[in-house]
Parts: structure tokens; C-alpha cells; sequence
């Protein structure tokens, strides 16, 4: 009887599999050598098991889901340069469209002008970059000094508001929480102002509970201010969560440019606007509002264009998908979705709370489709960052724990988003599976500090 051939290694690989199944992966020196197709599919997968479910990453706001026709024209437009307006007209054509269909959305009074940005970090840099050179232009004009800018805002904002003033040289104005406060209003900002405020923002859909700060109340006291002591300060509003969220659940609800003292509004259309990372827009009232000295023009694409960003060269896939969602929904759409996911989220807060576990924060108060919690009454045993663990242990689930700004730092609640993807099924399922980790740690006490860092926590922007 003829004895199996041996097989040679490229043979054996070329039949059962690539040679990292038993060697390590490239990760420190660049590879002398390339490899099959294939095998670096099967290298990159691998890899990537290793990493949590995005459908139950329930910390991110960041959209995890899109219909199949809107990936169709993502991977179809990956290769167009957004930026090179001369060869690509159309897709710049389409970042015009969202941006006066976002303008329209916000109830902006007439002409008015934006631009789609990297996630609403880039958006927000730009914006307050334009309050600190208007004011700088009020300044001049006056003959007035313009060297000690400073910008108010609340300790409920997102980090990128504290890097804008670091990177950019001003003086962050930060009006602390306090416990059961976890947004700020007119009486907060009222102290912080003076002929340097370049300009107040205020956040709509906070990153910690899904709140809004007072606009309104905010508004008023700066109209006020205006009136009384001759100081123009415009305000930025926040919405990188809940700009696409307010306009469909609470379209009464006054926030945007429906207010005289809004001047712009940034909104991440990676969150609730239903795109994938990264998109973001900013908008502002009207043309005047954008800083001149702000706006660049080139013309070594073949074709002299008006520049307005921090990055250049970009993907035009996302605007493209932005458009889709715009058009494939329209309002009855995105109120039908918002709508579904605010209906799943008050179903899990009514689970929690009459569990007799927890305590739910605001939520009959105008807030993002989220819930967020935490234990009622003092335990001893274990706290929220222990739930935290023992779900993703035991469950996959990713809810983050964490302690509120300050004055505020010693409330640790949890958050649990409630994203496109998640049905009553899977609510309940979430339900049942935190009541479980509950009773584990019931039985075995809190988890170790080693175990906590473990815990998968985060947010997007």
C-alpha cells in the first residue's frame, strides 16, 4: 500500500489554512515579504474576533448598523476624494443638499452656509474657532484688546470643548455639576460672562445622562446681557447626539435657531443620524456668522474652491450615506425611528426601576434614547462598575459605569444606549441578564480592581 505523501509547507497552506495559525501576527517590524490575499483576509478576521459584538456595545453612541443599500454606496464611493470638488462636483453638490436640508431641520431663518466634518469633534473645532475670530473681529473693530478670549460651558460636555481651549488658547470657563444637577442653566453661566466671552455652549443630549442643558433659559439671560451691558455673546449648541434625536421627539421643544442668540449648531451624523463613522456637520444661522478669515480658497485640484475644515483629503462615502438616510427616510422616517427606540428605552427603564434594584435618571424629562441608572440604596457588596464587568463577563454586553464631572464625582451611574438594532427581545434579554449579574455578585461579592479595568467601557464622537 502507497504510503500519504508528505506535504511540502506552502502546499499545506495552500490546502488548510495560512501559517499564522501557528506563528504570530506582524507587529513590530514591517513584513520583509507579502502573502496571499486570502491569508491576509483570514489574519485581519482573526484578529478582529477577539473584539466585542458592536450590536451589544450598548456604551457607544457611534451607529453599528446601516440597510444594506446604504453600505452598497459606501463601498461603492470609497475611493472618491470628497475634497477634489473639480473631478467629484456631484458629491460636493450632495454636502451642499444635507447642509440646507440640516439648515431647514434647525429652523434657520434664511441663507445660511456649513460643512460636513469628521465627526462632530472637527465640527466643534471649527465652530468655536469662528466664535474666538468674530469676537476678534468685534474686538478690533473697537479698538479693544483681543488677547484673553474665554469660552463658557458646563462640566457636562464632551472632552473635545476642554481640547478646543488648550489647543487653541482659551481661557475654558467650566461651570461645575452637583449631585442630582447634572446639566447647567441661565444661573450657572450668568457669573462667568464678561467682554472676553467669546461665547457660551450648551449641550443638547449630554454624553453622561441624554439631557439637555436650559437653551432656552441660557438664551434669554445672554439676549439680557446684550441689552443691558452691550455684549453680543453668541451660543453654540451642542448636538452631536441630539440634533437628529429633538427635531423628531420633541419638535416643539426650542433649541435651535428658532433662538436669536444660536448661532451655530454642530450635529454627528455618525450617532443618531444613522450614518457610520465618521460624519459630522456643522451649521450655522447664516453666512455672516462664519469668520471670513476662517475660509481658505486653492485651486490645485484644477478648480478654485472655497476651504473650510481641519482635515483635507477625505472619503465622500459617508456624506453620500448621510444623503441616503435623508432621502430614504425624510421626517416621518427618522420620527418613526427615534420614536421606536425612545418606546424600547422607557420598556428597559420601567424593567430596572420595578426591579427594585435601581434608580433611573430623568427619564420622564426630554432626553436621548438611552437609560441611565444606578443602584438604589447603599450597598456594601459591589457597585455599578461590578455590573459593568459581570455583563460583559458573563453576557457580552458592553454598558459602561462611570462617575459623573464635577461637583458631581461621587454619583456613579450606568448607561445603557438603545440602538437601531435592539428589539423588546433583546431588551428584555438585557433585563433578565443584568438581574443575573446582580445575583452573581449577590452570591460572590464585588469584582477585583484587575477584573474592573477589564470592563469594556466608552463613548464615541
Amino acid at each position: 500500500m502507497q504510503s500519504m505523501t508528505k506535504l511540502n509547507e506552502a502546499e499545506a497552506v495552500a490546502l488548510f489554512g495560512n501559517r499564522f495559525l501557528t506563528e504570530m501576527a506582524p507587529s513590530t517590524a514591517f513584513p520583509e515579504s507579502g502573502m496571499r490575499p486570502l491569508d491576509a483576509l483570514r489574519l485581519v478576521g482573526a484578529e478582529l474576533t477577539m473584539e466585542g459584538d458592536p450590536q451589544r456595545n450598548l456604551a457607544t453612541f457611534v451607529t453599528t448598523w446601516m440597510e444594506p443599500e446604504a453600505q452598497r454606496i459606501i463601498a461603492e464611493n470609497l475611493h472618491r476624494n470628497f475634497i477634489d470638488h473639480a473631478e467629484y462636483p456631484i458629491s460636493a453638490e450632495i454636502e451642499q443638499r444635507c447642509v440646507r436640508m440640516l439648515a431647514d431641520l434647525f429652523n434657520a431663518p434664511g441663507e445660511t452656509t456649513g460643512c460636513r466634518t469628521q465627526g462632530s469633534s472637527e465640527a466643534i473645532m471649527l465652530g468655536a474657532l469662528s466664535l474666538k475670530w468674530k469676537w476678534k473681529e468685534r474686538r478690533q473693530a473697537e479698538k479693544l484688546s483681543a488677547d484673553r478670549p474665554n469660552l463658557v460651558f458646563g462640566g457636562d460636555v464632551h472632552v473635545v470643548w476642554e481640547k478646543f481651549c488648550r489647543y487653541f488658547d482659551v481661557e475654558p470657563r467650566i461651570v461645575p455639576l452637583s449631585e442630582n444637577k447634572y446639566t447647567i442653566g441661565p444661573e450657572d453661566v450668568a457669573p462667568h460672562l464678561d467682554e472676553n466671552t467669546i461665547g457660551v455652549a450648551a449641550v443638547l443630549g449630554t454624553t453622561f445622562t441624554g439631557h439637555m442643558d436650559d437653551i432656552v433659559g441660557i438664551n434669554e439671560l445672554l439676549l439680557e446681557v446684550k441689552k443691558q451691558r452691550g455684549l453680543d455673546i453668541p451660543l453654540h449648541v451642542d448636538g452631536a447626539s441630539g440634533g437628529f434625536v429633538w427635531p423628531f421627539l420633541y419638535p416643539d421643544s426650542k433649541w435651535d435657531f428658532r433662538l436669536e442668540q444660536v448661532r451655530s449648531i454642530n450635529v454627528s451624523g455618525h450617532k443618531y443620524g444613522l450614518v457610520y463613522p465618521g460624519i459630522g456637520w456643522l451649521i450655522f444661522r447664516e453666512t455672516a456668522d462664519l469668520a471670513k478669515d476662517l475660509v481658505f480658497y486653492e485651486n490645485y485640484l484644477g478648480k478654485t474652491d472655497a476651504t473650510f475644515t481641519l482635515n483635507f483629503s477625505t472619503g465622500a462615502a459617508m456624506v453620500l450615506a448621510q444623503y441616503y438616510n435623508f432621502v430614504r427616510l425624510g421626517r416621518a422616517g427618522y420620527t418613526y425611528v427615534m420614536s421606536q427606540l425612545q418606546e424600547n428605552a422607557r420598556a428597559l427603564a420601567t424593567n430596572l426601576r420595578e426591579s427594585g434594584r435601581f434608580e433611573v435618571i430623568g427619564d420622564e424629562l426630554e432626553q436621548l434614547p438611552l437609560v441611565a441608572f444606578r443602584l438604589a440604596g447603599k450597598n456594601n457588596a459591589y457597585d455599578e462598575s461590578d455590573i459593568a464587568w459581570q455583563l460583559s463577563a458573563e453576557r457580552g454586553w458592553m454598558v459602561p459605569a462611570y462617575t459623573l464631572p464635577p461637583n458631581a464625582d461621587k454619583v456613579k451611574i450606568m448607561r445603557a444606549l438603545v440602538k437601531e438594532t435592539m428589539n423588546r427581545e433583546q431588551v428584555e434579554r438585557l433585563t433578565q441578564d443584568i438581574a443575573d449579574a446582580c445575583k452573581t455578585l449577590d452570591h460572590k461579592g464585588g469584582a477585583t480592581q484587575t477584573e474592573r479595568e477589564k470592563a469594556k467601557t466608552g463613548t464615541g464622537y
